[in-house]
């Protein structure tokens, strides 16, 4: 039996986490004042009430409009800086060892903060975090599909590779704004041997998963929820996969799987009906992660909880899950060596010596 506290004393790996949808509700009243800010509430709890209500509207349009809030306070150095430092703390008390955290950075610039200036202040918070906590991370910075500056932001990915960035990301809504039409940004990318997450298959149906694999090179798909769209399912078998799953579970393409805000956004009707289930039993590559923690009212610990609950997940699964995730990180081959073999497989292993030592 997997029991909350086991879940939490796990040492758990996030790949889909946004620093902008995951403020603790305390430090944005703290920063709304201090900045001039008007909010919803003043009260931690009402705002925190308030964040949650928007989110569960099975839109990812409505869903998104919380950003407006979050973002009005980070767009000093000083704001972002702390927000960093706080996240990495927020995810070390779920035993986060390793967190892939990402943001816009072009949202951040209504204050006058240059790109620069927002990515280093970002990095200096995770690197607070990191040396109070000891929880690794890596740092993706995402274009936005309604906007027109991707390829900027693709360059400022690589502009701070080896100094804390990990990665790039295509987000926002995506009905209307396809992964095709930011193609310039995938090609410099994939030109410098770096990393690409997109997010698909979320609002829109597998021709933006098709996009993303296919034209955009992505090496990882954020969501992913309608691929099941391309098969024929009987319970949790797989009676027939069209060609893209076939080649994403072929070629191991890694799987962002976030529970919680895909019932909020409409990408699942019900956690029952979430195809997570299907995905797993059937040797995909996913994950669970968190997408935004505030927005969803969530963390690590509890989307695992729901993975236990509706999908009879159990230790093993657990650990087969974590370990998918740090595969598919996006920091280099030697370190991820390092944290399953010297992290994760000895925690996993020690866990279940305690529940059962017959095994």
């Amino acid at each position: 039996m997997v029991t909350k506290d086991m879940i939490k004393k796990l040492p758990k790996v996030e790949l889909h986490d946004h620093f902008d949808g995951g403020l603790r509700p305390s430090t944005i009243i703290e920063l709304a004042k201090e900045y001039g800010v008007g909010l919803p509430s003043y009260d931690a709890e009402e705002l925190e009430d308030w964040f949650h209500r928007g989110a569960d509207r099975k839109s990812l349009a409505l869903y998104l409009e919380g950003f407006g809030v979050t973002l009005s306070v980070l767009q000093t150095k000083e704001a972002l800086k702390r927000v960093a430092r706080e996240a990495i703390e927020d995810l070390a008390l779920e035993n986060v060892v390793y967190a892939e955290i990402r943001f816009a950075p072009i949202l951040n610039l209504q204050k006058g903060l240059n790109l620069e200036t927002v990515v280093e202040s970002v990095i200096e918070g995770l690197e607070e975090g990191k040396k109070k906590t000891g929880v690794e991370y890596g740092l993706i910075l995402c274009a936005m599909r309604d906007q027109r500056v991707s390829l900027e932001t693709a360059e400022l990915a690589v502009a701070f590779r080896g100094r804390g960035v990990v990665g790039f990301d295509l987000a926002g809504d995506e009905y209307g704004h396809p992964p095709k039409k930011h193609l310039d940004a995938f090609e410099y990318i994939r030109s410098k041997n770096f990393n690409i997450t997109i997010h698909a298959g979320e609002a829109f149906g597998m021709e933006s998963i098709w996009q993303a694999v296919q034209i955009c090179g992505a090496h990882r798909i954020g969501h992913a929820a309608r691929l099941v769209e391309d098969m024929v399912v009987h319970g949790t078998r797989i009676e027939k996969m069209g060609s893209l799953s076939h080649f994403i579970r072929d070629k191991r393409i890694p799987l962002e799987m976030c529970l919680s805000s895909n019932i909020q956004t409409g990408a699942a009707k019900s956690f029952d009906e979430h195809p997570f289930h299907i995905y797993f039993r059937n040797h995909f590559r996913v994950m669970l992660s968190t997408d935004n923690r505030l927005m969803s009212n969530t963390n690590l610990t509890k989307e695992f909880e729901i993975a236990v609950k509706y999908f009879n997940l159990d230790l093993r699964g657990i650990e087969k899950i974590t370990i998918n995730a740090m595969k598919s990180a996006f920091i280099h081959y030697d370190e991820r060596i390092r944290i399953i073999y010297d992290i994760l497989k000895p925690a996993f292993a020690k866990i279940r010596e305690e529940t059962n030592p017959l095994l």
